[in-house]
């Protein structure tokens, strides 16, 4: 391209860019101005509208070269020249890992690729997270530490080459892809059920088990294991006014997008991609971060879609950082494990969030809180509403303490009470997960195979739950095990199997204005000798001979207005 082409298409950018930025701050008004919690002032980031292009660098967009030297050469001019714009014109721009610097917003043009390399080699070990706890990993293809005022802007794609990374389950694939994985070469674990690239990334959980298990291992130990470390497509680290605004993120090696103990953040109209059986390819995974605003994006992910984190157990607990002050709004869900998730890595906490106006299309759970014993941290005050469900696999609603082990959970698809018995106690310490102070309404689902799925610890029960007009149509109704204050009002579930609700060693449980099916079958059940203050106000006569109550259940539990 020659200077004189080069400077038209620059300033047409620059025309297109002015253009995108402008109503910025409306949209921020409206989306921060009327929460259920006191959200400190959000800012879009100022750059300068110095420009510096990768073409002027040497870069080549022809899919050919790697432009690894040329792009960061681009930033570090731009960066010292008190920054702005690190321009990507049209074009496959292959490239290794990508440093960005304070005061950089790096613009992709509409056309233009940024295609990272499948090359390990490219990748340097560094010590950094994973799951919320210190690993060695690979660098991500996009990376930042300690930096103010970042972007990460335009309509281009950003591609993580993560084929070349991901394992692959066997379940999750048909009887033709697996054999085209085969075909391909890698390798298979022993027992047949994981597809890896290549014998080093099969062996490389063993290799890091046991440097783990030494003292004083050195980052560059971890090489023999470096193709098993796969790295996120996006880490922005301890890092202060950032923008995402425009992009695709996609096919990533592990999560997507992954700000970790990051302020005053902006992610808008991004669009993050990833094979629906991508093993740990989440969409954005905000972790220990705080003044957050997300809306108007959308996510085809191969596990959940937009996460709240906030680190690991004791390393979490440690660290002591929770994800707060973070609102989401106007985002669609195509595909993910979950819609909506908080957890399993809480262990700093999560606080202050609001979520409303989304759709979720066949995510495999709608809205999904998840822990275990061990973690620790405090989940409270999140506010959800206005959001719309179809074609949900599992539950719409789902509370699990019982994270990645087998909870107890009795046979409840049957008008027949069943047996229920009460599960052990454990001491309470800093390792209980606390979910409390839950609002979740106006929620409709069509389609799920559980409307509700509400289970907490016995030592420490799920609080202050409160569902206000929701209507869901499922196979199966509501489970509320081990809760604490759940409050339902105007819940319509419709059901193919009884009982609709199914309460067990739950307590201080009102209903109010439920409705109640057409047809004559067993609508409530209750159980277990914890159960108290079950609380069903305004429908006693409809619902007197709909309730089962088991034999464990205090005399005195129900109460009938």
């Amino acid at each position: 391209m020659q200077r004189s082409q080069r400077t038209m298409a620059l300033i047409a950018f620059m025309v297109t860019f002015c253009s995108l930025v402008g109503g910025s701050t409306d949209d921020l008004a409206r989306y921060t101005s009327d929460l259920p919690f006191d959200m400190p002032s959000i800012t879009v980031p100022d750059f300068p509208s110095y420009t510096v292009s990768i073409v002027d660098h040497g870069a080549i967009g022809d899919g050919l070269m790697l432009n690894t030297t040329a792009i960061n050469a681009a930033i570090e001019a731009c960066a010292a020249a008190g920054g702005g714009i690190v321009h990507i014109p049209p074009g496959m721009w292959l490239t290794g890992p990508i440093r960005l610097q304070s005061n950089i917003n790096l613009r992709l043009e509409k056309g233009a690729v940024l295609q990272f390399s499948s090359r390990f080699e490219d990748y340097p070990l560094i010590r950094s997270t994973w799951e919320g706890q210190e690993e060695v990993r690979c660098i991500a293809p996009i990376f930042g530490l300690e930096l103010e005022n970042i972007g990460i802007t335009g309509e281009g794609i950003i591609d993580g080459a993560g084929e070349a990374w991901r394992p692959v389950k066997k379940f999750k694939t048909t009887a033709r892809q697996w054999q085209d994985l085969i075909n391909s070469g890698g390798a298979v674990s022993k027992d047949g059920s994981v597809w890896w690239p290549s014998k080093a990334a099969l062996r490389g959980a063993e290799t890091v088990r046991k440097l783990n298990r030494k003292k004083n291992s050195r980052v560059e130990d971890y090489a023999a294991a470096r193709e098993y470390l796969r790295p996120v497509l996006v880490s922005l680290v301890n890092c202060r006014n950032v923008l995402l605004d425009g992009p695709t993120f996609q096919n990533s090696p592990a999560w997507n997008v992954h700000p970790l103990m990051c302020e005053n953040v902006i992610i808008r109209n991004i669009t993050v991609l990833n094979p629906w059986y991508s093993q740990n390819g989440d969409g954005l995974d905000l972790e220990s971060c705080r003044n957050v605003l997300v809306y108007d994006c959308r996510f085809d992910v191969g596990d959940d879609a937009i996460c709240l984190k906030s680190g690991r157990d004791e390393y979490g607990r440690r660290r002591g950082i929770p994800s707060e002050n973070i609102a989401i709004a106007d985002c669609i869900v195509y595909h993910g494990h979950g819609g909506f998730t908080i957890g399993s890595e809480m262990s700093g906490g999560v606080r202050n969030i609001d979520v409303r106006r989304c759709i979720f299309l066949g995510t495999d759970v709608g809205l999904r809180f998840k822990s275990t014993r061990g973690r620790g941290g405090v989940v409270e005050n999140i506010f959800i509403q206005d959001i719309t469900m179809r074609n949900i696999p599992t539950e719409a609603i789902r509370f699990n303490m019982y994270y990645d082990s087998q909870p107890p959970i009795p046979e409840l698809n049957s008008n027949r009470l069943q047996v229920y018995s009460e599960r052990p106690e454990v001491a309470v310490s800093e390792e209980t997960p606390s979910f409390r102070n839950i609002h979740i309404e106006d929620i409709t689902c069509r389609g799920a195979d559980r409307a509700i799925f509400l289970q907490g610890l016995p030592e420490m029960p799920i609080r202050d739950i409160f569902m206000n007009n929701i209507v869901v149509s499922a196979r199966n109704g509501m489970v509320c095990i081990d809760a604490d204050g759940v409050t339902l009002n105007d819940v319509n579930i419709v059901t193919k199997h009884s009982p609709v609700m199914t309460i067990l060693s739950s307590r201080n449980v009102e209903f109010q204005n439920l409705v109640i099916p057409d047809e004559e079958r067993t609508y409530l059940v209750i159980d277990g000798a914890k159960s108290s203050n079950i609380h069903l106000t305004g429908m006693a006569d409809e619902l007197k001979d709909l309730i089962r109550i088991g034999d464990q259940v205090p005399s005195n539990a129900i109460i009938l207005d």
